[in-house]
């Protein structure tokens, strides 16, 4: 069953992968909005005092947790008033699901690149970067399989992947808006 279009295009990708700065580029070219999964996790994270790692380990523990999260983010996309841009590191994966015909973008970045980024972002040291990264990823991977049998890197629902290691941000935001032409 296709819905209408509503979301026009899905950013996925690992923390650090630079989703976050790939959608705030495509919403300032298009004059769009958008809905961020990641801050929505990491403001549900902090409103409970704890780490995202410790986070991660509720929604483990209770499933009720990610699926309400998931529940904004499906519902926002089919909701004609709902942002144009998703971003999350399920979004491309709902999107295909439900059915949306938009572009679906996965943005891949190897470890130690994620981590030079996030070390940036959050003023953490390099080898703590890394191994954040690579626990969030395993525990998100192990949630994901358990709750939904879905692994987020797995290229089946995205229309597009950019590889993204060695190129900057401008570089993929091209990229990015040379393939939302595709979709005019």
């Amino acid at each position: 069953m296709e819905v209408t279009l509503v979301v026009n295009i899905t950013i996925s990708g690992h923390p650090g992968s630079g989703t976050s700065t790939l959608v705030e580029g495509i919403c300032r070219a298009k004059n769009w909005t958008s809905l961020n999964g990641g801050q929505i996790f990491r403001t549900e994270a902090k409103n409970r005092g704890m780490s995202l790692s410790e986070f991660g380990d509720l929604c483990k523990l209770d499933s009720s947790v990610d699926e309400s999260l998931d529940e904004i983010l499906k519902n926002s996309m089919k909701d004609p008033a709902g942002p144009e841009v998703m971003e999350s590191r399920l979004s491309g994966w709902w999107a295909y699901k439900i059915g949306l015909d938009c572009a679906r973008i996965w943005l891949n970045v190897n470890d130690e690149e994620r981590a030079r980024r996030v070390v940036a972002r959050e003023e953490i040291s390099y080898q703590q970067a890394l191994e954040n990264n690579r626990l969030r990823s395993k525990k998100d991977l192990d949630r994901y399989m358990t709750m939904y049998g879905l692994n987020p890197e797995d290229s089946e629902p995205y229309t597009h992947i950019i590889e993204a290691s060695e190129i900057g941000a401008d570089q993929v935001l091209l990229k990015a808006l040379e393939i939302l032409e595709e979709y005019k």
